[in-house]
């Protein structure tokens, strides 16, 4: 078992996420970041979706009451083990008892901590991420404790370490595809969706990233069509929402972009007053 002491901000369960329910209306959720999410279980050579915790913002706390082996990914958060600093993307031995903490955030915005053999919980349509209305939590709390699987009884000495590129973090310029609705957009609106830096607001979370900066929007209002992580909307307002893991799967404003999963885990490690800037791969088809 895994005790919560303190449990952050923001601390959820999540795999890959929950796929093929959009039909009856269960968004996909699952990492925010998968590229760290993955890296985690590769090093500790769990299983490719094994439940891991996701922490944003760090401030949290746990006490392990087994002997096993855990990963640290994405962001750092001044992690320490019983009171010495650990490692990112690493595997670390984690006796009966130790407490892992992080504290103060350096980079990023969201961090992975996987353990051997994942985290056991209840499967629910496919998936054991949180999400409101679908599982019993939508985020861990003080007092929790989360079942393991792994019960190491003897320490491997491993001095490995995957090195990961973290200036992918701090990318302003981000690759896209046009939205369904990007050809209703003025080419001067275009021009300017294309070169304008935009910010990201203090609004974010990750059902979505509201931008600070607005974009003239005369397109006329349209039915409710079919949305997806990484679709970009255009507000009434002239806003743009970039949409997230746990976006729904219908919306009724433009889809003006469509960023890729890549671009997500990207945008997904950004915080308030960072930017990006929007380039075109090339057109949908």
């Amino acid at each position: 078992m895994i005790k919560v002491i303190k449990p952050g901000i923001y601390t959820t369960i999540q795999d890959l996420g929950r796929f093929g329910f959009s039909h009856i209306g269960v968004p996909v959720s699952g990492a925010m970041d998968t590229n760290a999410f993955k890296l985690a279980n590769a090093i500790l050579q769990n299983e490719e979706n094994a439940a891991v915790i996701e922490i944003t913002f760090g401030n949290c706390e746990f006490e392990f009451s087994k002997s096993t082996y855990i990963c640290i990914t994405g962001a750092d958060f001044s992690a320490t083990l019983n009171g010495i600093t650990v490692s990112l993307n690493s595997k670390i031995y984690t006796e009966k008892g130790s407490t892992l903490t992080f504290g103060k955030r350096i980079f990023g915005a969201r961090t992975y901590l996987a353990i051997s053999g994942g985290i056991e919980i209840a499967t629910v349509l496919k998936s054991k991420s949180f999400y409101k209305g679908i599982t019993k939590q939508t985020h861990i709390k003080k007092g929790d404790t989360l079942p393991i699987k792994s019960n190491v009884k003897r320490k491997t000495i491993s001095n490995a370490k995957v090195k990961f590129d973290y200036s992918l973090y701090d990318k302003t310029d981000i690759e896209c595809f046009q939205g369904p609705e990007f050809s209703l957009l003025s080419i001067k609106q275009q021009q300017e969706l294309l070169t304008k830096i935009f910010t990201i607001s203090s609004n974010n979370s990750r059902m979505g990233y509201i931008l600070n900066e607005p974009l003239i929007n005369n397109i006329p209002s349209m039915l409710s069509s079919g949305v997806l992580p990484g679709t970009v909307q255009l507000t009434p307002s002239g806003k743009l929402i970039i949409l997230m893991r746990d976006c729904q799967v219908t919306g009724g404003y433009p889809r003006v972009l469509q960023l890729t999963d890549e671009v997500i885990n990207i945008i997904a490690q950004k915080v308030t007053g960072e930017e990006v800037r929007f380039k075109i791969k090339m057109p949908l088809c």
